[in-house]
């Protein structure tokens, strides 16, 4: 089985003090990246990524997940060149088709049918791989060579069929995921759900069984890449509780009714209860849906932390049956 990997992500940057400790501490915890956003009303993904890596020793830092149709290819190669550089090769890079209409729209950008974002999904994947490799630019050859420069390149062959940093992708629909399958090395099985008859943005927490399907259609598309796929899933919600049960009806009582309290408790991408609860959850989730790799939200990140020491202690102490 894959070894876990715990991350959080950064969902506000308050001043650059602040900023600098909340990374130092989530690196205490043993958490093993810190994730960026790419939405408006947040900070620019990018240099929060290489403020974060400067704060930091071993963290790896990625963007969960960049809007595809936000970016231009070639600038955007050029963004994840220097960040990959300027981090010592801890960049973890996550494309995603967009789902905000109204971003597009206070952006200027135009909103497109989903067939058409993941059609540029692809095709950026596709770009990006033959401008990592690529000799930069003829135009600039004659003037580089003159002033002994090199061509600007990440220092990771990881991913992007071994010419760039890895490659995060992921999704619910068949759409994307199919993308995720093919190119990707860490492939995120989304756990929001878009309500149909509702706005785009609109979601809802989806069920256990919702992710096992989806974990059995990536795997069939990505044939035997699967077996060397690291699987990833956002937890939107820790909640430490002595009764599990009684804090995950008040959850549906504040959010609705999406799901029943038993689903709840068995969807990977909620956690409630004890820190053994959770880390038994976690375990027995890696055992059944493949996930081995968690991300939680910036606000969760102490609360979280006693469960990765956890995890890790059944682990290494050969409990991977522990139950919660």
């Amino acid at each position: 089985m894959a070894d876990f990997r715990f991350s959080f992500n950064i969902l506000t940057v308050d001043s650059q003090e602040k900023f600098v400790e909340t990374c130092r501490q989530g690196e205490r915890y043993g958490y093993d990246t810190v994730f960026a956003a790419d939405h408006l009303g947040h900070e620019a993904p990018f240099p929060v990524l290489v403020a974060a890596a400067a704060a930091t020793e071993r963290m790896n830092v990625g963007t969960l997940v960049l809007n595809v149709p936000f970016w231009n290819p070639a600038l955007l190669a050029r963004e994840a060149i220097t960040t990959d550089v300027l981090t010592g090769g801890r960049l973890e890079l996550g494309l995603g088709a967009g789902h905000m209409k109204w971003e597009f729209e206070e952006a200027g950008i135009p909103w497109e049918p989903f067939g058409e974002r993941a059609d540029r999904l692809e095709a950026t994947i596709r770009e990006l791989g033959r401008l990592f490799k690529a000799d930069g630019y003829p135009q600039q050859a004659a003037a580089r060579e003159s002033m002994g420069l090199g061509v600007p390149r990440p220092v990771q062959r990881r991913g992007f069929d071994g010419t760039g940093p890895p490659l995060i992708v992921g999704g619910t629909g068949d759409r994307v995921l199919r993308i995720a399958a093919e190119h990707a090395d860490i492939v995120a099985i989304a756990g929001a759900y878009q309500i149909k008859g509702q706005p785009p943005g609109t979601f809802r927490i989806g069920t256990a069984e919702e992710a096992a399907e989806r974990v059995r259609y990536a795997r069939k598309v990505a044939g035997e890449r699967a077996s060397r796929i690291e699987w990833h899933v956002l937890a939107q919600l820790v909640l430490e509780t002595a009764d599990r049960r009684a804090a995950a009806e008040a959850v549906l009582d504040r959010y609705g009714p999406m799901m029943t309290t038993d689903e709840l408790l068995d969807t990977p991408f909620v956690l409630v209860g004890t820190v053994e609860e959770m880390a038994g959850q976690i375990i027995r989730n890696r055992g059944r849906f493949g996930f081995s790799y968690y991300t939680v939200h910036g606000p969760y990140m102490e609360t979280f932390a006693p469960v990765i020491e956890r995890v890790r202690a059944e682990v290494a102490g050969g409990n991977a049956g522990i139950e919660g």
